[in-house]
């Protein structure tokens, strides 16, 4: 398919028909023959393929496999309210349409909440799991008042100037290559979600907390945080490492909620130390 200029243009885009709803749905790679499993990434809230696809192309090692929410980029509104276990079950039709049959699983945000999850409700698809500037769902520490309140108001969306003037406030974080470049390079990259899209996003994770459940993970997890983040304090991830009997915290210093972007070398560098790790007896015993 022709690639529109908002679209990843080295992604494959479709719009595919799962669990009941019609998604867009971007490939990176996925006919290239690879060593390593794809990986499956949930995106923030509201947040549409283009926003994370620059990390999609820099692993240029492995395939990868993303798509809209429903409501949010170009997949259509929800029909209905979803849920993390109908979501994740939505997630493992895209795969089975596309012939994946194991995915390392990585989410950041309200992603991350959905990559514990599906790993959770599918073992046996998931390889290794990634938690980016995420927590265990509702039973979180809350971050910045003020961030919390700008996050929630979809004009950051819809209004640049209003997203350029509560960027550090949302954010947090130091930019490497500068404030202005992260300003512009992540606000051009963003659609505004549907007022509907973004509210069953927001519901979706009402009540939810994996954290009772997180002692019985039995997968390979690295959790990254950002010791800036004012959305998703440094602790969140303190509490998910030490949740999760096999996780290995990463704490990327002067990174706020995107340091996925604004300090990718780092974060790809980490990244491909723990997915490239070879697989121990131990973790082959988990799995089985």
């Amino acid at each position: 398919m022709t690639a529109s200029k908002n679209e990843p243009m080295t992604a494959t885009i479709e719009m595919m028909e799962a669990g009941g709803r019609t998604l867009r749905v971007a490939t990176w790679r996925l006919d290239d023959d690879l060593d390593h499993p794809p990986i499956l990434f949930f995106n923030g809230i509201g947040a549409n393929i283009e926003a994370v696809a620059p990390l999609a192309e820099k692993l240029t090692e492995r395939a990868f496999v993303m798509f809209d929410m429903p409501g949010t980029g170009e997949s259509p509104d929800p029909a209905l309210p979803y849920n993390p276990f109908t979501m994740s079950w939505t997630a493992r039709q895209v795969l089975d349409q596309l012939g994946i049959a194991e995915v390392d699983v990585m989410g950041v945000s309200w992603g991350g909440a959905m990559a514990q999850h599906f790993a959770l409700q599918y073992p046996k698809r998931t390889h290794r799991l990634v938690l980016a500037a995420t927590t265990a769902g509702m039973l979180m520490v809350p971050g910045n008042p003020a961030a919390l309140t700008k996050m929630a108001n979809p004009r950051r969306y819809i209004d640049p100037k209003y997203m350029n003037e509560h960027f550090q406030t949302l954010y947090g974080g130091i930019d490497p290559d500068g404030g202005a470049n992260q300003k512009t390079s992540h606000i051009g990259r963003l659609k505004p979600p549907s007022p509907r899209g973004y509210f069953y996003q927001l519901i979706a994770m009402l009540g939810w907390t994996s954290l009772p459940a997180l002692p019985l993970m039995k997968k390979e997890t690295l959790v990254m945080m950002g010791d800036d983040d004012q959305i998703v304090p440094l602790v969140n991830g303190r509490i998910l490492a030490s949740a999760i009997p096999n996780a290995h915290l990463e704490v990327i210093a002067g990174g706020g909620h995107l340091f996925l972007l604004t300090h990718a070398d780092q974060c790809i560098a980490k990244l491909r130390a723990f997915l490239d790790a070879p697989t121990t007896e131990a973790e082959l015993a988990r799995a089985a």
